[in-house]
């Protein structure tokens, strides 16, 4: 390995107000910077390592800096401000003792993923083909939740002392949400029935499905008895790839629906992230070296935090995408090279790699599995999360990211 690629950890803001100690802690892994929330759904934390308590609980989906009122005067949706981290700006601050330790910060957004939001706002969420709604998914589609969200990416992302921002869920949310007691893995769905449990039929969606030629109370019917046999436990063996599984769309709607369907929604994604990644930038202006990424699938179909996404149309306009690799070889191949194929000079291919052996993650194979990467194309690391991370990962950590160096 000719050159080492460069390394982020992933922090919330509470990892590091209040501890004196985080920063330097974090700067001696050896990666070069953090991605920072600024913008973050519900979670329950685990800090190992905090002076003051174990465990924080982020009730709701907040902003971590003082929002600016006069952005979100008379706006039907607006974010939340945060109760459970000390200070006026904990995001700031933290910026502040992270960039003292000679880390670079990035800012870290979560956009259509947002349960208070949804709770207070149900006519604002996907409706699946069933008519339930699902209040932790608002739906792209809808004019007031980009309004929302493309004012969240231009306000959240360019805090001041950062140099780039990353972008969560700019894109569709679906059924898959670690929900708090989550229990919906009876149907064994896998990706092509999460898929038809995603599509929204909002009455904005219903308009955008006969707009590409399907008549949505048809394409409603397609789908619910789609769905059946999942329910009764005789749906196969799930597709091998992506492309297996847009074979598979065509092959339970019938091809013209399908095709509508997802003209639809890859329509309103790629409008949707051009209006984000757009408004981050005229935000930014100022700084003509801040980047814009998004956290993606290459797989336009795939729904959630990793939001599904055609990489030449991405690679198009945005600096780059962060892409999940914890899985294996095959999986991280499938994952990387439709990115590496389409870039541009200067694009960013990050390789996200979880590193918590308590939620599933392998530091013990950290460097293996990133030389593996950057095989592929990639030229940056990003390691989930160093905040929750007990000490022995960490330190696992440390000696991975030297070994590649």
């Amino acid at each position: 390995m000719t050159t080492a690629p460069r390394a982020a950890a992933f922090l919330y803001p509470w990892d590091v107000v209040g501890d004196p100690d985080a920063a330097r802690r974090v700067a001696e892994l050896g990666v070069t910077s953090v991605t920072l929330a600024s913008a973050y759904h519900a979670t329950r934390a685990l800090t190992p390592r905090h002076p003051r308590h174990r465990v924080v609980t982020a009730r709701h989906a907040a902003v971590y800096y003082p929002p600016d009122e006069a952005r979100w005067d008379g706006q039907p949706l607006r974010p939340h401000r945060q109760h459970w981290v000390s200070g006026a700006d904990p995001f700031g601050e933290a910026v502040e003792a992270l960039a003292g330790a000679g880390l670079d910060v990035h800012s870290w957004v979560i956009l259509a993923h947002n349960s208070r939001l949804g709770a207070e706002h149900p006519e604002s969420t996907v409706r699946n083909a069933h008519g339930d709604r699902y209040p932790w998914a608002p739906c792209i589609a809808r004019p007031e939740v980009r309004g929302y969200a493309v004012r969240l990416a231009a306000e959240a992302a360019p805090r001041p002392g950062v140099r780039g921002t990353e972008l969560e869920s700019c894109g569709w949310y679906g059924l898959d949400h670690l929900h708090a007691h989550d229990k919906i893995g009876g149907g064994r769905l896998g990706a092509v029935g999460g898929w038809l449990m995603s599509l929204c039929f909002c009455e904005v969606c219903q308009s955008g499905y006969a707009a590409h030629g399907v008549d949505p109370d048809e394409l409603r019917t397609l789908v619910v008895r789609a769905l059946e046999p999942y329910w009764a436990g005789e749906a196969g063996a799930p597709p091998a790839d992506r492309d297996g599984e847009r074979a598979e769309f065509d092959r339970l709607l019938g091809a013209e629906p399908a095709a509508a369907a997802t003209a639809h929604r890859d329509a309103t994604a790629d409008a949707f992230q051009r209006e984000a990644v757009a408004a981050v930038r005229a935000a930014a202006a100022d700084r003509p070296d801040f980047r814009v990424l998004l956290h993606a699938d290459p797989g336009p179909h795939r729904c959630g935090a990793n939001v599904g996404v055609r990489p030449a149309a991405i690679l198009d306009h945005a600096d780059g995408v962060v892409v999940p690799c914890g899985g294996g070889p095959a999986e991280r191949s499938a994952l990387l090279t439709p990115f590496a194929g389409h870039r541009r000079p200067g694009t960013v291919l990050a390789a996200n790699f979880p590193v918590i052996a308590g939620m599933g993650g392998s530091p013990g194979t950290l460097a293996a599995d990133a030389a593996h990467a950057v095989e592929l194309g990639a030229d940056e690391l990003r390691l989930y999360h160093a905040g929750l991370a007990a000490d022995d990962d960490l330190r696992t950590v440390a000696a991975a990211l030297a070994t590649l160096r």
